[in-house]
């Protein structure tokens, strides 16, 4: 696990993170850690960012080993931004980069390979948009954010016990 300090410490993470085939769906199943709760709704403040919760949640849950609940949250906030354009482009280059992870955790290097890249393709196209070379969005770099799911698509295969399968976190900055 990551040794990042949390953005929202009073938010307790869920009891595990889901992986496809070895844990409960969160929401579908009723052993599920989401299973009968309202997803409530997401407020997205791109100027303001540090009081976005949803956001700094999922930078938690990501930064944490929970992919697929970091990308629940993100999927949320990329819906509330209409689905396209550079910020909607920024949250689902995130919401591919999560699911990377949990092709990683599912120990499918193809699928990983695949989300990692075309979180790579969102995060440069998000810094064309904007017509920044070296663009920040909501506290991150999206240089940065392109070379670390460049990284992401050829991590080697880990064992199917690890938690942790992309080394790396996302760090805010102030």
């Amino acid at each position: 696990m990551s040794d990042i300090s949390r953005y929202l410490p009073d938010v307790p993470f869920p009891p595990y993170t889901y992986v496809p085939g070895r844990t409960p769906h969160p929401v579908s199943d009723p052993a599920g850690h989401m299973y009968g709760e309202e997803p409530e709704p997401a407020e997205l403040f791109v100027d303001d960012w540090q009081r976005c919760t949803t956001y700094l949640l999922g930078i938690d849950l990501f930064n944490h080993g929970y992919f697929w609940e970091a990308h629940e949250a993100w999927e949320a906030l990329w819906h509330t931004a209409g689905r396209s354009g550079p910020i909607a482009d920024f949250l689902k280059g995130l919401i591919k980069l999560a699911a990377a992870g949990v092709k990683s955790l599912e120990g499918s290097e193809i699928g990983r390979a695949r989300h990692a890249r075309r979180a790579a393709e969102l995060f440069e196209t998000a810094a064309k948009q904007l017509g920044l070379k070296d663009a920040h969005l909501m506290g991150l770099n999206l240089a940065d954010l392109r070379r670390k799911a460049e990284f992401a698509i050829d991590v080697p295969t880990i064992p199917e016990d690890a938690d942790r399968p992309i080394e790396f976190d996302l760090r805010l900055l102030p």
